[in-house]
């Protein structure tokens, strides 16, 4: 569906480039929910902006091109600016923060009106928005309320619902159970696997939070520093990690009754800690659609 290649998304902060996102070459694969972890500042978020052609001052492409195949394209070049003007049906986004993305001084279903590609009709919208709601958990009152009345689960369930109104072929969700309590959490993530498997499209789950990926990927990829250290499927990656750093988020997971001391992150800076981390990795396949970070090289993902 999407191929990165040697993809590198920068940051101009006065007179100092930052690369969030260093030499990625990566296919996502159809069909599945992808997971990405790795520790704030991985560069997890700049890649899915950069996927939804959300490249904005100071962020920029500095280096590589990302292709897409959507239904419809018949060949044409699928480009940041067509995704927000032609491929909004297609590739969707759920964002961080509902109560930062919700237009807080209108009801629900004006944003639902409001939203892109929209039918002119709004009763007939209005209709289809209740009833879909509805099937995603949510009362048909909710339509008519503000965002602050609702409670963060609901609104997380409201973005959800706009998000895959038009039944998109991609989905990011990026921190989708952020500052929600565990149990709305659980049914925010069962939510995502079961509208996955209705509709058969690929969603991208970006979490640092390794359980979450536990319980709703296929496959995952690990960056680290800007670039990919590790991908597989998430039951190969979990039973057996083959990165120190992939190691080191599965032991930070929290277990009941160990009260052990956790391992301390190298630098990202490379200052110290392993070498893994701070040479430039290449990724080479240990077993079946099982990459690691290995030598000095640019990183990559062979799929």
């Amino acid at each position: 569906m999407i191929r990165l290649s040697d993809l590198k998304i920068s940051y101009r902060i006065g007179n100092r480039v930052i690369d969030a996102v260093d030499g990625v070459t990566l296919t996502i694969p159809d069909r599945c929910i992808v997971g990405i972890a790795g520790e704030s500042g991985s560069g997890k978020s700049t890649l899915m902006k950069a996927i939804y052609g959300d490249i904005q001052s100071p962020m920029y492409l500095s280096q590589g091109r990302i292709d897409y195949s959507l239904k419809g394209a018949d060949g044409r070049p699928v480009t940041s600016e067509t995704i927000r003007r032609e491929w909004f049906r297609s590739l969707s986004y759920i964002p961080q923060s509902s109560m930062n993305s919700l237009n807080p001084v209108i009801r629900i279903r004006e944003q639902f009106i409001d939203f892109p590609g929209s039918d002119s009709n709004k009763k007939r919208v209005l209709e289809r928005a209740r009833a879909y709601i509805g099937k995603l958990g949510l009362p048909a009152e909710a339509m008519d309320s503000y965002p602050h009345q609702l409670s963060g689960g609901m609104r997380q369930r409201v973005m959800i619902a706009l998000a895959t109104f038009f039944q998109p072929e991609l989905i990011i969700a990026d921190e989708p159970t952020t500052a929600l309590d565990v149990v709305v959490q659980k049914e925010i993530l069962l939510l995502l696997m079961e509208l996955q498997e209705q509709m058969g499209n690929t969603i991208l789950v970006v979490s640092h939070d390794m359980g979450v990926h536990y319980q709703v990927t296929q496959k995952m990829l690990i960056m680290y520093a800007g670039r990919v250290v590790e991908y597989g499927d998430t039951d190969s990656i979990f039973s057996d990690p083959q990165h120190p750093y992939t190691r080191m988020l599965i032991d930070s997971l929290p277990t009941i009754g160990d009260d052990s001391l956790r391992g301390v992150l190298a630098s990202t800076a490379g200052a110290g800690g392993d070498r893994a981390f701070r040479v430039e990795p290449h990724l080479v396949e240990v077993k079946p659609g099982h990459f690691v970070a290995r030598g000095e090289h640019s990183a990559g993902v062979a799929a």
